[in-house]
């Protein structure tokens, strides 16, 4: 997800075309190139801690690529079912095992278990991937609406993440622009799979329904990853209210000490006299 560009900051500054490299450096333009290096590097790890990374794309990916892969097999809906579960199961007691962030391995573990229960339910294979299309529908509709009415929905879900909470939406105005630019991305984008899966639910056969539900289950999430990364990499760097909030109390505190040392020292008789 980094580009080429970044690499050249280890080499050393920008020179000028036909500089001699003795006195022609830009030192304010090197440092700008790294700080944008850093902003760039910065969005990258908030992105992969707000998604998952790899492995919450593998934890929520492979649960339906076993369910689809068993069914086409042997066309059992209950063993393909169960061994979904348990397949997603595991993935939440090796994180636990490992004391790693477990939300994304329990949310796909809920997904799994709420395409089981329909499944088995109504006994269509394809409900099995129901559960998961409706919420996709859902977020689309969700971040599409969010940035009509000003109030982006990525904004809401990464600036914790950023610790900036809400402060992009007037301290910030460049940032708010470029949430919102990326929840238009996520929002188009998963309405154009929801375009692509409703119709194979209510007219293509089952495995084939099922083979190209988990084929755009990575590839839409991907690009909507990596517009996120392009809009705010270019955006401004998010104001930091966590330690803005941590200083003021610092400040605070300080401010108290001095006025506490102040009055005691006021307070303490014939200190001036010999």
């Amino acid at each position: 997800m980094t580009p080429p560009d970044k690499q050249t900051d280890a080499a050393g500054p920008a020179v000028e075309p036909g500089a001699t490299g003795t006195g022609d450096e830009r030192p304010a333009d090197a440092g700008a190139s790294r700080a944008e290096g850093g902003s760039q590097a910065v969005t990258e790890a908030a992105l992969f801690e707000a998604f998952g990374g790899v492995r919450g794309l593998v934890e929520t990916t492979v649960p339906g690529l076993v369910f689809i892969a068993m069914f086409t097999v042997n066309k059992d809906l209950h063993t393909a079912a169960i061994t979904a579960l348990v397949i997603s199961g595991v993935m939440v007691v090796v994180r636990l095992l490992r004391r790693d962030t477990v939300k994304h391995a329990f949310s796909g573990i809920f997904g799994v278990g709420f395409g089981v229960l329909f499944a088995m339910m109504t006994g269509n294979a394809k409900d099995f991937y129901l559960p998961g299309m409706l919420y996709t529908l859902g977020l689309a509709l969700g971040y599409i609406v969010t940035s009509l009415a000003g109030v982006p929905l990525l904004g809401l879900v990464l600036g914790p993440v950023f610790k900036e909470n809400l402060s992009w939406r007037k301290r910030n105005p460049g940032r708010k622009k470029a949430y919102t630019k990326a929840s238009y991305a996520w929002g188009f984008i998963l309405l154009g799979k929801s375009a692509v899966l409703f119709p194979l639910y209510f007219w293509g056969e089952t495995t084939q329904f099922g083979w190209v539900t988990v084929v755009l289950k990575i590839p839409p999430f991907l690009l909507a990853v990596y517009l996120t990364w392009i809009f705010l990499a270019k955006a401004p760097p998010p104001i930091n209210v966590i330690a803005e909030m941590e200083a003021e109390e610092e400040a605070a505190k300080a401010e108290k000490a001095a006025a506490k040392a102040a009055t005691a020292e006021a307070g303490t008789p014939g200190r001036h006299r010999r």
